[in-house]
């Protein structure tokens, strides 16, 4: 089984522009996590893909790999298919480009999902970490995932999910990290599919799969990191890293 993964990366994010250049203790965050990646020692190849020459180049000259998008893209994903359709794998997993401090302990929980998946019935997944903070859970820049007794996504949202209506409940809610892990296949299936209505409203990519009956395998983790969406992510950021 041949397994890589690739980073998207784009400069103009639309909440913080240019924050993948942004300095995390002395280096670049998109540098900061390709660099994570590769340190797991999983993967055949680890890739950037961006529309950015700034970024290319950043990995170019720092003795990474990286390859130009050719087109413009509405997500990852789709950058990430694009990349990927004339590689010879077998499952390539798209780490966020402002997760630097991905790990290799969520990363190879992922890979187990397949290695023990031999008549191939799973063709995604992905990870979330258990959160209790009422700001985090309320916050719409944290990706909410519920799940069935199996472990299948089966919505996620930036809205508190589920909406606890009788407090008695005793309700766990997850966040959503945005690693993901796709068999070749199932990516070049994604890139085909036009976005629909959830998708579109909640800007979060992975509700096409759930919109066109995809099945999305969900992987507990401990390690939350950070995400760096904001100007105070990225604060927080060069705290923790030093």
């Amino acid at each position: 089984m041949k397994i890589i993964s690739m980073i998207p990366a784009r400069y103009a994010a639309s909440r913080f522009p240019g924050k993948l250049m942004q300095d995390l203790d002395g280096k670049t965050v998109i540098l900061r996590t390709y660099e994570a990646t590769v340190a797991t020692k999983l993967f055949d190849d680890v890739f950037v893909v961006t529309d950015s020459d700034i970024i290319f180049q950043e990995i170019i000259n720092n003795g990474g790999k990286a390859i130009m998008s050719k087109k413009e893209h509405e997500c990852g994903s789709d950058r990430i298919a694009e990349a990927v359709e004339h590689l010879d794998i077998d499952v390539v997993i798209n780490v966020q480009g402002d997760e630097p401090f991905t790990d290799k302990e969520s990363l190879a929980k992922l890979i187990e999902v397949f290695k023990n998946d031999p008549n191939k019935e799973v063709d995604l997944a992905s990870l979330m970490v258990h959160i209790t903070d009422q700001d985090e859970i309320n916050n719409p820049n944290t990706v909410k995932v519920v799940i069935d007794q199996s472990d299948f996504a089966l919505y996620f949202s930036r809205s508190p999910i589920p909406y606890p209506r009788d407090k008695s409940v005793k309700v766990k809610y997850y966040k959503h990290k945005g690693i993901y892990a796709f068999r070749k296949q199932a990516i070049l299936d994604f890139y085909k599919l036009p976005m629909q209505v959830l998708e579109a409203s909640e800007k979060l990519e992975q509700l096409r799969y759930l919109e066109y009956g995809k099945r999305i395998k969900m992987v507990e983790t401990d390690v939350e990191g950070v995400e760096i969406d904001t100007p105070e992510d990225l604060e927080r950021a060069n705290k923790l890293w030093k």
